[in-house]
């Protein structure tokens, strides 16, 4: 499992996030919600080692990565399969030269070896004789899907996804929803999603976090959170511009009166 905590990270003189505990349980699909800027993505990539906090704890199978040197972090990085916000693909390289990337840098399969792993993973997401294409080739959703193939080729044990429905039509946001689900039992292994499109933390998930103000707000099911009493948690899940969550426009507004602008 994944054990974090209080963790702090700032940039200058802003706190992104301010002592966040939790606790991620084997097998699940846990989606932390929130809005834009409350550091969802700094969390994630704290948890996969591509950023340090300034102090805290990030324990994953019994060891804490903030006390490791990058070659012990490097170890443990190779657990982690990741679906960056904009999928990331390397524009110069073929489809299957990017799902096939960590293979080539990271293990010492023969040629054939890897090719087979790659038309594995790509029919998993359901993409074939596609490995000659270049990124500006696909569509959006089948550029999610190669990172998705991407992020599983190592066999990791968990995967992150940094807002793995962005940018894609109702239909194919709901094909990467049950490319998720379907990997998650498949493959059995536990994921970390971030989001604020609430129709797929609703699907995907087996429990809800909610970052707020630096500080993790709440945990439950879908069931919990849809009927969650938390004002703040209601407020973000409902969509709704009153309540305790101060959108920028309000602040800047308050602001402005407070100057008697």
């Amino acid at each position: 499992m994944i054990q974090i905590r209080d963790l702090h990270k700032s940039y200058g003189e802003n706190e992104v996030l301010k002592g966040v505990n939790i606790d991620i349980m084997d097998g699940e699909i846990l989606t932390i919600i929130g809005g834009s800027g409350e550091g969802k993505t700094v969390l994630l990539k704290c948890m996969i080692g591509l950023i340090r906090p300034d102090r805290g704890e990030i324990i994953i199978d019994g060891t804490d990565i903030t006390k490791l040197g990058e070659r012990g972090l490097a170890q443990v990085q190779k657990k982690f399969g990741m679906l960056f916000q904009a999928s990331a693909l390397f524009d110069s390289m073929t489809v299957a030269e990017n799902v096939a990337f960590g293979l080539h840098n990271l293990t010492k399969l023969p040629g054939e070896q890897k090719k087979k792993v790659v038309t594995e993973k790509l029919n998993m997401v359901g993409l074939e004789a596609v490995e000659h294409l270049k990124p500006e080739e696909l569509s959006g959703g089948m550029k999610k899907r190669v990172a998705l193939a991407r992020a599983i080729a190592m066999g990791p044990k968990y995967i992150l996804y940094d807002e793995p429905t962005t940018g894609l039509d109702p239909i194919m946001a709901d094909v990467i929803n049950e490319l998720i689900i379907y990997l998650q039992k498949t493959l059995e292994i536990t994921s970390v999603a971030v989001t604020h499109d609430m129709v797929s933390a609703y699907k995907i998930s087996n429990r809800l976090a909610m970052l707020y103000d630096g500080k993790i707000e709440g945990v439950g099911t879908p069931d919990e959170i849809k009927h969650t009493e938390n004002q703040v948690i209601r407020q973000f899940v409902s969509g709704s511009g009153k309540g305790p969550i101060k959108t920028g426009v309000l602040k800047i507004r308050r602001q402005a009166e407070r100057k008697g602008i």
